[in-house]
């Protein structure tokens, strides 16, 4: 097997509208998605669940996770770790801007079928 390393730079990345207030921008290797989020104070990702494990870092802004019966206030700095399959949603308090990381890729949004968000 030959692998190749590819340099990316994020402003070459199309932006994608999920919501009126959520832009994202992701790139996927062989086994993870990373993902920039620009998230407008007010919007919310309805509660959800997906095979791949998430690790969520704010680095600016505030955003309210529910899950596993808590409600968790995530600040920039903070970063939150969700096992797959557990059901969470995210409800924008500030406007934030998140790096998400997903294990294995976010198979869902490369076949446009994340349609928990439009609920």
């Amino acid at each position: 097997m030959s692998a190749s390393v590819t340099p990316r730079h994020w402003a070459d990345i199309a932006s994608e509208t999920v919501t009126a207030g959520i832009e994202r921008k992701y790139l996927t290797g062989d086994r993870v998605t990373v993902a920039h989020f620009q998230l407008k104070r007010g919007s919310v990702v309805p509660r959800h669940s997906h095979e791949s494990e998430q690790i969520t870092q704010v680095l600016k802004g505030v955003l309210k996770f529910a899950i596993d019966g808590r409600e968790i206030i995530m600040r920039e700095g903070d970063v939150l770790q969700i096992p797959s399959w557990m059901e969470h949603e995210v409800e924008v308090l500030e406007d934030t801007f998140a790096i998400d990381v997903f294990s294995p890729v976010r198979q869902d949004w490369i076949d446009k079928t994340d349609d928990y968000f439009r609920r």
